[in-house]
């Protein structure tokens, strides 16, 4: 490092140095020349002056008149003197002094009779430099004399010769203030944090430090010191791992970890490649003014299913909906992801505002969403809806196939209700490929999965995959049992399959989980101390002792007034709990151009502000509503300093929000108050499960939940992470990607003899 600066401050002296020598070559040779005009000037001027006395003398013939003229105007500054030449070149009258200094005739002189105009040049009178100007003298148009003015320019020497010196002493300073400051700068901006960060950096091989803490002080190295923070949390979650799995395997215990995932899959996937189709991307490119940025949603599917396509580099298929996602694509809609570390392939699809309003918003979240969701809410079907939902299935399979026609036995996982249609036309064209389908919300019972009216095709559509998952087994058991009041088939209720076009399908339940190997790294998430919750409260501006979170997306399914109705229960039965129990409600606002979620989040305002108006005093109220997206770490705030998580979904296939409340309890307390009307609630029961429709009940448990015993509480949950720890989201990845490995399918046939098959299938009349 002082070799360092010792060759950027030469370097820098050096070259202010020469910088400063040719700037003040420059400003000399400008110096110089203005000085020889202004003397050049004065010359001119006084000539033209004196011309007309020195031609009237020279008419008269009167050489004492000439040297009393020269003499009188001997004594100016920088004037040598003035001489009279007839023309000849004869000298008629010179000032007193010059005579001896001007021995010979000037050039200018010749100059100025053969030119019969002014010259004057520079020349040397003995040692000093000196400047003569001639002036031709006139009687009727003939040059009768030659005027001479002679001045001193030694002092233009002078003049120059001071300048160097002032250069020279200037950059003398200059090189010395500069050095000094340079070696502040680089002490202060780079041999110091890049010490600062080589300390970091043995603290961390060490262990003292988190991989997420930044190191101090490189926003002068931000390029470098993003590399080195990338790498030092690779390096703490490796070494995380690793003492995990030693813990583990001291313990005979066997946890799935993204690492283990990624081996059990390449053994099972071998020379295949995995393709993920879903509708969200896990990577969204935007603008930012004009900065382009790169988000992750917060998502269980990506937490899930990345170290899989980093592992076996796959490909996945979303459709592109940020609004730089089209700038970072390549001519082929492909973009390598992550982009930190580019492991594997997002391939995009696009999709017109008419496409996406249709398939998206329409069929999907206005129909199959309401129709699967036992939440009251009327579905609505609409044609136009409908024939958007089949071209967007179209659209997918087609890049799907595109992708994978150089990839023998192909596996695909086509994730949720968006693309039901997927896995028959994805099979129909290659019966070679492993094709499974999760669909992540619950599944009705058949007299409600009825009402749609295009059951039979999106029924067939599903049962075109080798293996269709659900998160339970009451979701397969409807699933089944729909299927047989709807289409001509053959179900094996033992093995829980189904038979169609002699293919058959399996049905199997997987429940999803949360990451809680990364919940439960140091390097995830900071210490939690006692301090979280006053600070939680301060921020918000409120005073409570007892602090209850919800977190969801604002959704009729989810039950957020049902929620805020139980606690206006709980302030009635209990007023205890009044300036003491504070709710806080986390709510991102979704789909809100659809009338009914945009009607939904203005009532949860409403409410809130209504049961807020009839119990708030001073600085306390019962229900903050925080609107807006907010990220993985301000919501583990949350989660760890509450005393009670509310989750009262009135129908969902899982609920993640709970595992996740359970992941981030390092401390093992706290409670779960979870709605039985959730997957979730098959797993936890050591939560205190409510029915959400029940306020009393539910009023009851937040009660139970805050004055439980600590002992209870750490037990309950103690077995809670237990549960999520032991079935977290890789053995969810692991288990369903392995069972469909499993699939015995088809050989590929020949395009004709595929086309025919496709053909006849498509107009059977069971189709």
């Amino acid at each position: 490092m002082r070799l360092i600066s010792a060759r950027l401050i030469v370097s820098l002296i050096v070259g202010i140095t020469l910088v400063s020598l040719a700037f003040s070559f420059y400003e000399v040779q400008i110096e110089k020349s203005n000085l020889r005009r202004d003397l050049e000037r004065r010359a001119e001027v006084l000539g033209e002056s004196l011309a007309g006395n020195v031609e009237r003398s020279l008419e008269k013939s009167t050489t004492r008149d000439l040297q009393r003229i020269v003499e009188r105007f001997g004594n100016r500054e920088h004037l040598l003197g003035i001489a009279v030449y007839d023309q000849q070149g004869a000298r008629l009258a010179v000032t007193p002094g010059l005579g001896q200094r001007l021995v010979s005739t000037p050039l200018a002189l010749d100059q100025a009779v053969i030119g019969n105009h002014p010259a004057g040049n520079f020349v040397y009178l003995g040692p000093e430099s000196a400047h003569v100007y001639t002036l031709p003298l006139h009687r009727d148009d003939q040059i009768i004399g030659v005027l001479a003015i002679v001045h001193d320019a030694s002092y233009i020497g002078a003049q120059s010769r001071h300048v160097w010196r002032q250069t020279f002493q200037r950059v003398l300073v200059q090189v010395f203030l500069i050095s000094l400051i340079t070696l502040l700068i680089v002490r202060w901006s780079l041999t110091g944090p890049i010490g600062r960060a080589a300390q970091w950096m043995r603290a961390l091989r060490m262990g003292g430090v988190s991989g997420r803490q930044s190191p101090p002080d490189c926003d002068f190295l931000r390029p470098l010191a993003h590399e080195v923070a990338t790498f030092a949390q690779s390096l703490n979650q490796a070494r995380f791992a690793a003492e995990n799995e030693a813990r583990l395997r001291d313990a005979g215990e066997s946890l799935w970890t993204a690492e283990r995932l990624a081996v059990h899959l390449q053994a099972r996937l071998g020379d295949s490649r995995l393709f993920v189709v879903s509708n969200r991307e896990p990577y969204i490119h935007s603008r930012q003014g004009k900065t382009l940025e790169v988000m992750v949603p917060a998502s269980g599917l990506v937490t899930a299913l990345e170290p899989v396509l980093r592992a076996c580099d796959g490909m996945w298929v979303a459709h592109g909906s940020g609004d730089a996602d089209r700038e970072t694509v390549d001519s082929i809609d492909h973009v390598a992801v992550p982009p930190d570390d580019p492991r594997y392939t997002l391939r995009r699809v696009w999709l017109d505002k008419d496409e996406e309003e249709g398939y998206y918003y329409g069929f999907a979240n206005e129909g199959l969403w309401p129709l699967c969701h036992i939440a009251h809410t009327r579905p609505l079907f609409r044609t136009s809806d409908w024939e958007h939902y089949q071209q967007v299935n179209r659209k997918f399979a087609d890049a799907v196939l595109e992708e994978m026609k150089d990839t023998e036995r192909p596996v695909i996982l086509v994730q949720d209700y968006h693309f039901a249609l997927l896995p028959r036309l994805i099979k129909e064209k290659r019966p070679d490929a492993r094709v499974a389908i999760f669909w992540h919300i619950p599944w009705p019972n058949p007299e409600a999965f009825g009402i749609c009216p295009w059951q039979r095709e999106l029924l067939d559509g599903l049962l075109g995959a080798d293996l269709i998952g659900f998160h339970v087994q009451s979701h397969c058991t409807n699933f089944l049992q729909t299927v047989d009041r709807a289409l001509e088939s053959r179900i094996d209720w033992e093995r829980f399959s189904v038979q169609r076009r002699d293919h058959d399908t399996m049905v199997q339940p997987f429940p999803i989980s949360v990451d809680f190997t990364d919940a439960e790294s140091p390097a995830s998430t900071p210490v939690c101390d006692s301090m979280e919750r006053p600070l939680l409260l301060k921020e918000l501006g409120v005073d409570a002792v007892f602090l209850g979170v919800g977190v969801d997306r604002v959704d009729y399914t989810k039950g957020i007034l049902e929620r805020f109705l139980a606690v206006e229960r709980l302030l009635e039965k209990y007023p205890l709990y009044r300036d003491r129990f504070t709710f806080v409600q986390i709510g991102a606002p979704s789909r809100t151009h659809i009338k009914r979620y945009h009607d939904l989040l203005n009532d949860v305002e409403a409410e809130a502000e209504r049961i807020n108006w009839r119990f708030q005093r001073n600085k306390w109220k019962p229900i903050v509503f925080l609107k807006g997206q907010y990220s993985h770490r301000e919501i583990h705030r949350y989660y760890r300093a509450a005393d009670l998580c509310l989750v009262t979904s009135l129908h969902d296939g899982m609920n993640l929000v709970a595992k996740e409340f359970l992941a981030a309890r390092h401390d093992e307390q706290g409670a779960l108050v979870l709605s039985r009307f959730t997957g979730a609630a098959r797993e936890l029961r050591d939560a205190l499960l409510v029915n959400p429709y029940d306020l009393s009940q539910t009023a009851e448990a937040i009660r139970f939940a805050l004055e439980m015993p600590p002992e209870e509480r750490r037990a309950r949950m103690q077995r809670m992470r237990r549960t999520v720890r032991e079935n977290n989201v890789y053995r969810w990845a692991g288990n369903l990607i392995a069972e469909l490995c499993e699939v015995r399918v088809e050989a590929a046939r020949p395009a004709a003899a595929a086309a025919h098959i496709s053909g006849i299938q498509t107009n059977s009349p069971a189709a």
